[in-house]
């Protein structure tokens, strides 16, 4: 069912339906931008990170409290993006199960993501990602700057 059909053309409405699972053929008559979009700009917006240069690597450090490494995927996209991602899941079968019922819920669950685009320098073969008490550190080595060209000499010949 579309909102706009009812009259309700504001924001609110139009999140309304987003946080709603509508069909997405109704996706297609509206001008917002698609759930999948807003889904990961809520879940970028959301993973806070930093990010540090040091003199022969760059480090990404990344909050994940509550998440098993085993649901963390480290990647390098287009050649020079590195991509963090993953999902946070409530185990709402034994919450079912045990009769809980949630008085507030303000961690957040669902999915995480993060871009960071890479420099020139940046060794594509010497990435290492570690995740310990709920910090992931991903450590991208330098390369080593390139060799100063030397001069090349030309002999000059009598004529």
């Amino acid at each position: 069912m579309d909102l706009r059909n009812f009259g309700f053309n504001s924001p609110l409405f139009s999140m309304l339906e987003d946080m709603l699972d509508f069909p997405e053929e109704h996706e297609k008559s509206r001008n917002n931008p698609s759930r999948a979009y807003v889904r990961d700009a809520k879940a970028m917006a959301a993973t806070p990170a930093d990010v540090m240069e040091y003199p022969n690597s760059y480090v990404f450090v990344v909050d994940m409290p509550g998440i098993q490494s085993s649901e963390i995927k480290v990647q390098v996209e287009n050649d020079n993006v590195l991509v963090v991602s993953g999902e946070r899941k409530r185990d709402k079968e034994k919450d079912d199960k045990d009769g809980v019922k949630y008085l507030r819920m303000e961690r957040r669950v669902g999915k995480f993501m993060r871009k960071f685009a890479l420099p020139d320098n940046a060794n594509m073969e010497a990435i290492t990602a570690v995740c310990r008490d709920g910090v992931l550190t991903v450590t991208v080595e330098k390369l080593p700057p390139p060799e100063p060209k030397k001069p090349k000499t030309i002999e000059v010949k009598v004529a």
